[in-house]
């Protein structure tokens, strides 16, 4: 159903030195990275898409995180959403909802919510049982 997920950034490798590490605990592999240009993205498994995608707005603007606009990424079990969100906290984004189960989605959702240094909100979320 998607071709890719473009998140905007301001600081290029603030943003690489945020989701390399994050991304790398779900297991999901970097595709590609061009300082130069600057952007960066990552496959789904098996691949080759949807992509998730880090870069600059083409428009030069400053990019602004939009209110209901939330990327999930999925994990394998509940313990890679708590080492996800511990994660992404030490590396400066902002916890947006600890990780625990929310039945209200279903029985075996399990998340985590936190925000990237620029501000986009993710998610991380396991769906199998404990």
């Amino acid at each position: 159903m998607l071709s890719h997920v473009f998140v905007g950034i301001t600081d290029f490798e603030r943003a690489l030195a945020f989701y390399r590490p994050v991304l790398a605990s779900l297991g999901i592999r970097e595709r590609f990275c061009e300082a130069e240009r600057p952007w960066a993205g990552w496959e789904s498994t098996p691949g080759p898409r949807p992509l998730f995608v880090i870069a600059r707005p083409f428009n030069g603007e400053v990019p602004h995180p939009g209110n209901g606009l939330m990327v999930a990424f999925m994990a394998a079990t509940r313990s890679q959403v708590d080492a996800a969100h511990a994660l992404a906290l030490s590396l400066g984004g902002q916890c947006e909802g600890r990780p625990g189960l929310r039945p209200e989605y279903h029985a075996n959702y399990y998340g985590a919510y936190f925000r990237d240094p620029d501000g986009n909100k993710l998610c991380v979320a396991s769906h199998g049982q404990a």
